[in-house]
């Protein structure tokens, strides 16, 4: 799947083979699931996933940047950033699979 992106429709996909619910069914499970994490990341708090990783919000605060065309100061205003941290779970399987590619190459 090198290169490919997972949307929505493959999430629900997964869900309606692994569970066997209706694909409205299993593309409810999966809008739902969504919704409370962003929900979740919107009110500030932080969301973990066992085994998976954390979701959290960090707040920038405002800073210069430069507009490489002029080379002219301008402000970045300050904002809000979803971050995500891999567990230690996740990033294991990860390299396993690398390793596992590359032994086969």
């Amino acid at each position: 799947m090198a290169g490919n992106t997972i949307t929505r429709a493959d999430l629900t996909d997964a869900v309606y083979r692994a569970l066997g619910i209706s694909r409205n069914d299993s593309a409810a499970f999966v809008e739902r699931i969504l919704e409370e994490v962003a929900a979740r990341l919107e009110d500030g708090e932080t969301v973990k996933i066992s085994s998976f990783g954390t979701f959290s919000v960090r707040d920038k605060k405002l800073r210069m940047g430069r507009n490489p065309k002029t080379g002219e100061e301008v402000p970045i205003a300050p904002r809000r950033v979803v971050t995500f941290r891999a567990s230690h779970v996740l990033k294991d399987k990860i390299n396993a699979a690398h390793k596992g590619k590359e032994a086969a190459e």
